[in-house]
């Protein structure tokens, strides 16, 4: 599988990097250090779906059917402590992102026909080179995610779509369910020791994540009349920008 354009480019960043990391002065991290990092996480979807099916009544696909997810930011927590000079542990927290999903092909006339927010803390083992004195520390993570979702919410358009047909022209309510998972975390980034204790950082995170979502719809005595299925691969790119401090 061909790599991704971000991690070739940093990856070419960090190598240059790493060169320059052992002539520069200052202290970095090292054994025993605990670091925090507050900054800005902006997710960039390399999304796809698959067609709407209903499952009852009468299954069959809805022809035509996709639905996209657009890029969200949000504020991102990071802490991070330091085993060795060298190795380290992430755990990456923040305020979940609220995603907004728009109807494409035949739903495209629906607009945006939801949101939701993504839960999905992270714990990440991380390679740091250079040395604890360097100013310039490049680094490569991988780590896991559990992923999952609140605040999910259908706009009238969708929720018209699929009650509507199934309760004599009259919109019902619908709900929807996504799954949540397990990811795994490839991450890779650089930091620049500012000084003793303040650092800034950047780095480049990809997570393989798909979520399968059931959309369920009520007439208003609260009897489900309809059932639809579809599977939506997010498939982030996570940059994050931060400030550091080390305790």
């Amino acid at each position: 599988m061909k790599t991704p354009l971000p991690f070739r480019v940093l990856s070419k960043v960090a190598a240059l990097s790493l060169a320059a990391a052992f002539s520069l002065p200052a202290a970095a991290q090292s054994a025993g250090d605990s670091i925090v990092n507050v900054g800005w996480f902006h997710l960039y979807t390399d999304d796809s779906s698959q067609t709407l099916m209903r499952t009852s009544p009468a299954p069959a696909p809805i022809a035509g059917s996709s639905a996209s997810v657009g890029n969200a930011d949000t504020l991102g927590i990071a802490f991070t402590h330091f085993f060795t000079d060298n190795f380290a542990l992430t755990a990456d927290l923040g305020i979940p992102p609220k995603f907004h999903l728009d109807g494409g092909g035949s739903l495209a006339g629906l607009g945006e026909i939801g949101t939701a927010k993504q839960w999905s803390p992270a714990v990440i083992a991380k390679w740091y080179f250079g040395d604890k004195t360097s100013k310039l520390r490049p680094f490569v993570g991988l780590g896991g995610t559990r992923v999952w979702y609140s605040g999910i919410n259908l706009s009238p358009s969708l929720q018209r779509a699929v009650t509507a047909p199934y309760n004599g022209g009259v919109t019902g309510t619908a709900t929807a369910n996504l799954s949540s998972s397990w990811s795994p975390v490839y991450n890779i980034g650089l930091t620049y020791n500012i000084d003793a204790k303040w650092s800034l950082g950047f780095s480049v995170a990809y997570i393989p994540l798909d979520t399968d979502a059931e959309i369920i719809g009520r007439n208003a005595a609260g009897t489900v009349i309809s059932r639809h299925t579809t599977n939506l691969t997010l498939d982030p790119y996570v940059t994050f920008l931060s400030l550091g401090y080390k305790f």
